[in-house]
């Protein structure tokens, strides 16, 4: 059979950072976020030819071999074949199948969306169907967690993850002795689409490798950087905060806890911002913002920004015109799902 999932990418709206290592091991960490209509795709399909294929068709990278040499032959496609030696791996007795596994993305690379999180639960997820395994939500986003982070060694933190796999707009806990608590908020009626028609998203041109930046971040927590530690604190209260306000669906104080975040983001670590981003967001406080934060960990990719519905399109004209790619987006409430495509 042919399996087809899909993933949603995610804004960070509060408290990102603090779902980092060692942060919240030592101290607990917690992000707001919300999904939005924008998906990863995973595509799995039989294959008789005995060959393991992996492609990326969004960027034309394709990579395939026998299936005798999938398990130890070094991939481009670094997430796909993580994810399938996981699986084999762990579900199958370390034998290896004939697969073609293929993706696609709503998103470029570096957009700061979460995105490749959002592929491997997309892939772990195509997996779990195709081999019709028992795994909930919580395990979904687990494993893609751990196939990330240890056993492909790549920075980061948790919460896009666990964002991509249960969907929605989520207050989610990162506590010591490494549990997660997913909270789903129930926004009551006209809150979410007041907050969806308050959001502009701006792809500033630059992608951006949140590697050194993680980096930087991990390094002055394990340093005990004092200043590093107290933002990371005005982070996690600030996530508090913006859940407070979005509950009562006060979006001129969420915008107040945005702006704070922002400036207690940029003390985390050198190169969040740049002039590219500054200009964009001067330009964005000039044309009806009331704030603005660069989504994920920093340094290019997608900034968001919020204000009155009434200046949305005053700010997207205005941001285009200084060369950056803005665009509106739309809530969504669903966390990764999976198809069997028809025959």
């Amino acid at each position: 059979m042919r399996v087809r999932a899909r993933a949603p990418l995610r804004l960070g709206i509060a408290g990102g950072g603090t779902d980092l290592s060692p942060y919240c091991d030592d101290f607990g960490g917690a992000v707001l976020n919300v999904t939005i209509d924008r998906h990863a795709f995973a595509f799995l399909s039989p294959r008789s030819d005995g060959l393991v294929s992996f492609e990326a068709l969004d960027v034309g990278i394709f990579d395939s071999c026998p299936v005798e040499e999938a398990l130890d032959r070094p991939s481009t496609l670094l997430l796909h074949q993580g994810v399938y030696n996981r699986f084999v791996r762990d579900y199958l007795d370390g034998k290896p199948f004939p697969v073609s596994v293929a993706s696609t993305v709503d998103a470029p690379a570096g957009s700061g969306l979460g995105a490749s999180s959002a592929l491997v639960v997309a892939l772990v997820e195509a997996f779990r169907a195709y081999l019709d395994l028992p795994l909930g939500s919580y395990e979904i986003a687990r494993l893609a967690w751990d196939i990330e982070r240890n056993d492909l060694g790549l920075a980061g933190g948790r919460q896009d993850q666990y964002s991509a796999a249960f969907g929605g707009v989520n207050f989610i806990e990162f506590l010591p002795g490494d549990r997660t608590v997913v909270n789903p908020l129930r926004l009551r009626s006209g809150v979410c689409e007041e907050i969806e028609a308050s959001l502009t998203i701006c792809f500033t041109g630059q992608s951006r490798a949140s590697h050194d930046i993680i980096v930087q971040q991990r390094a002055a927590i394990s340093g005990g950087s004092s200043s590093a530690i107290d933002a990371m604190h005005r982070l996690k209260a600030d996530a508090i905060d913006m859940k407070s306000a979005m509950l009562r669906g006060d979006v001129t104080e969420m915008a107040q806890v945005l702006d704070r975040s922002w400036t207690a983001k940029k003390q985390t670590a050198s190169g969040i911002s740049n002039p590219i981003i500054d200009s964009l967001y001067d330009l964005a406080l000039a044309n009806g913002a009331l704030a603005g934060k660069v989504s994920g960990a920093g340094g290019g990719g997608f900034m968001m920004f919020m204000g009155p519905p009434e200046q949305r399109r005053r700010l997207v004209v205005a941001l285009e015109a200084h060369g950056g790619h803005a665009d509106v987006v739309a809530l969504t409430h669903t966390g990764v799902i999976s198809w069997v495509a028809p025959t």
